[in-house]
């Protein structure tokens, strides 16, 4: 990339203060631009959820594979459960969302307890593994909680047999007015479709390992026996590694990183988060694939006013990416999106791929509760991973002592309400909108590739009006 006029700032610069100038372009279409990312880590897309404990779990990295992304599991996680939640990721169908199933003796109130788990809308009804009934929210209303399935459920309900091509299965459930169905080999439930996902599989490619299986990743913390916990993640089948620490330059993590790299093999090993060239440079030496990028940017941190320390992210992706390129590696910006923009300029700037975290809290598929506030919105809590709440539940095999003492040490907000977008409210529907828009800003660059984008990208500075005047607006002035 190259600033306008060639003349770079004398000032570090967040993605607020940047903006892409237009270039000469042979790309046509959108559908020319392929967003593999330059990693090789196997996303198909420049989206990786970052491993907060609110956001990512085993429903949003089933997801996000299956549209060729990367979710982080969090390190706070215990070994077995990542394990059963890899087994269980491994096992999804990397085209076919998975159904939420009852009986027909089921109640409407474990229906409406599950519904909003996924971003598809329907629970199956089941017998022996095979379809009987589909149940939807608007079936649910206006009656007993406690009446069962079977008296509210559409009986012999339309499925597509597994295989179908995908344009078809978009036109049969076109004709017969339904989003969603089952999917069956034979008789037996295998997953459920949906009109958008059918189409959604022909543009995305999912994001998965040598095995076709969808993709997972997990998060390592860099006390205790790291070694240990690394070998038990690669025995659970984990299939990319994420040292995690708030502070990546310290020795402690870069040891830590050295201990991950011994017993890893040929699996891929992300570290951070650092913001320097410094800290880039040590961490590949150390046997970092790839280094995350980023401190006090996200939403739910609170470094930098606490502490003062940080470093505005647009100018810490390109340093770091520039240094990790020199040494034949990559890096991960992470932290700081608001809107798809940011995500094209952090690839511009030279990342290789994107995390997102507090953003994709607001979807059905981020591991928290569903509430509804009163006033018939609904919103899922988020925190900050060094929050006082993230601390309680990191410390709770220790001491009274010393979980009081860790409590005073805080660096992240404990309770925010992320809402729930009514027209979407899936993670997908995010997900399609940040497709679009760096498909977009690659044809404007005249990319095809993440690594293209990198090097034909020619950035401006703007000041605040400047960002002001490139924003919607949702009423007249």
């Amino acid at each position: 990339m190259r600033f306008l006029g060639g003349n770079r700032p004398a000032t570090d610069l967040t993605y607020a203060d940047v903006f892409m100038v237009p270039n000469h372009s042979t790309v046509g279409s959108r559908l020319e631009v392929d967003l593999t990312t330059p990693d090789r880590v196997g996303t198909t897309i420049p989206v990786v959820v970052a491993n907060m404990t609110a956001i990512s779990g085993r429903r949003m990295a089933e997801t996000v594979a299956r549209r060729g992304g990367l979710a982080v599991l969090p390190q706070d996680i215990p070994v077995d459960v990542v394990g059963e939640a890899v087994a269980w990721v491994h096992a999804r169908h990397p085209v076919y969302d998975t159904a939420i199933t009852l009986s027909p003796t089921s109640t409407v109130a474990e229906a409406l307890s599950l519904l909003a788990k996924r971003a598809h809308g329907i629970v199956v009804v089941v017998e022996d593994g095979v379809p009987v009934g589909v149940v939807t929210d608007g079936a649910c209303q206006h009656v007993d909680r406690f009446t069962q399935l079977a008296q509210v459920m559409a009986a012999h309900p339309l499925t597509i047999p597994a295989g179908t091509e995908l344009p078809k299965v978009f036109d049969v459930l076109a004709e017969e007015r339904v989003s969603a169905a089952p999917v069956v080999e034979g008789e037996r439930l295998v997953g459920v479709i949906t009109r958008k996902g059918a189409l959604r599989s022909t543009l995305y490619t999912p994001a998965v390992n040598a095995g076709g299986q969808l993709l997972t990743a997990a998060a390592v913390g860099i006390n205790g026996d790291v070694a240990g916990k690394a070998s038990a993640l690669l025995a659970a089948g984990v299939d990319v590694l994420v040292v995690d620490t708030a502070h990546g330059h310290q020795e402690k993590a870069v040891e830590a990183v050295r201990a991950v790299r011994s017993v890893a093999g040929s699996t891929p090993v992300v570290a951070g988060n650092v913001v320097t060239a410094e800290g880039t440079r040590d961490l590949v030496e150390a046997g970092a694939d790839v280094v995350k990028v980023g401190v006090g940017p996200g939403a739910m941190c609170t470094t930098r006013m606490m502490t003062g320390v940080g470093r505005p992210q647009f100018s810490a992706v390109e340093e770091c990416a520039a240094e990790a390129r020199r040494l034949g590696r990559h890096v991960w910006a992470d932290g700081g999106v608001r809107h798809p923009r940011d995500v094209a300029l952090a690839l511009a700037a030279g990342a290789a791929n994107v995390m997102v975290g507090s953003w994709f809290a607001g979807t059905y598929e981020s591991a928290g509760d569903i509430h509804d506030d009163g006033s018939g919105r609904l919103y899922k809590e988020s925190f900050g991973m060094a929050s006082a709440r993230a601390v309680k539940a990191r410390t709770a095999a220790q001491s009274s002592f010393e979980r009081a003492r860790a409590g005073l040490f805080e660096e992240g907000i404990s309770s925010s309400r992320m809402y729930l977008d009514p027209a979407r409210p899936g993670v997908e529907d995010l997900i399609d909108g940040i497709v679009a828009g760096v498909r977009s800003s690659c044809t404007y660059a005249g990319a095809r590739t993440v690594d293209e984008l990198h090097e034909r990208a020619v950035l401006g500075v703007q000041s605040a009006a400047g960002y002001e005047e490139g924003r919607p607006l949702p009423t007249s002035w």
